[in-house]
């Protein structure tokens, strides 16, 4: 197992050998590798029966953010198969994947940049998202995380399954590396583009309480999953 010190040298090297990579718009990356993202995400198959386990067994109205091809979503609907879903996702093709994988189900796409779609007010049981946030700075994140807070009824959870930074010095060379990129390509603001900023779980955890979440519990698997709770049920 490598140690923090060597994973950061390998990510420093990582990140001097791809400067010149240009960065591409996120929907177009997905679906460019649509036919091999189920294989390559097969790597979290443990952690996506995690996060399938904490959906409360009460739930019934769920919104799914960044759902891609529904990888959480097969385990979910192999627990709960009456469970009914709206999904988000920037890529109409993976939707479309989501769709011919569950046609039996209670599901409604929605191909949206999920940063503009009303999440309406005390509407979901849970809302959900693995693998999509830490392709954002903070300061969207704490925007959205207040959105999904008031779109979760009271006593409803959000549950994140995302990467998170090993410490503060990945947090910041990502960051810097991405914003640089972004600044060299004149990429503009209202363009979203595949890049992973992750946050430290300190962070992560610190934006979800500040827009009125519970904390529950935090399982690290090979992604961490955070379950969180809105109160006042």
């Amino acid at each position: 197992m490598k140690t923090q010190e060597e994973y950061l040298q390998e990510l420093k090297q990582w990140l001097y050998d791809t400067a010149d990579v240009p960065l591409e718009e996120m929907s177009s990356f997905f679906a460019n590798r649509l036919d091999s993202y189920e294989e390559h995400m097969s790597a979290w198959e443990k952690s996506y029966k995690l996060f399938a386990e904490e959906i409360p067994p009460e739930c019934q109205k769920i919104l799914d953010l960044g759902c891609g091809t529904g990888l959480e979503l097969d385990k979910i609907w192999q627990m709960k198969p009456d469970v009914e879903v709206t999904g988000v996702d920037l890529c109409q093709n993976m939707l479309e994947k989501l769709m011919e994988k569950h046609s039996d189900k209670r599901f409604t796409p929605i191909c949206q940049d999920y940063f503009k779609y009303d999440f309406g007010n005390e509407r979901w049981d849970a809302v959900i998202s693995f693998e999509s946030f830490h392709h954002f700075l903070p300061e969207r994140k704490k925007e959205l995380y207040s959105k999904i807070y008031s779109g979760v009824k009271a006593g409803g959870v959000f549950i994140l399954g995302d990467y998170i930074a090993c410490c503060g010095e990945e947090e910041e060379l990502l960051r810097d590396a991405y914003l640089k990129r972004r600044n060299q390509s004149d990429i503009p603001d209202d363009c979203f583009v595949h890049f992973d900023i992750p946050l430290t779980m300190g962070h992560e955890k610190a934006l979800l309480q500040e827009a009125g979440f519970t904390v529950e519990k935090v399982l690290d698997e090979a992604a961490a999953i955070i379950v969180c709770r809105k109160g006042g049920k």
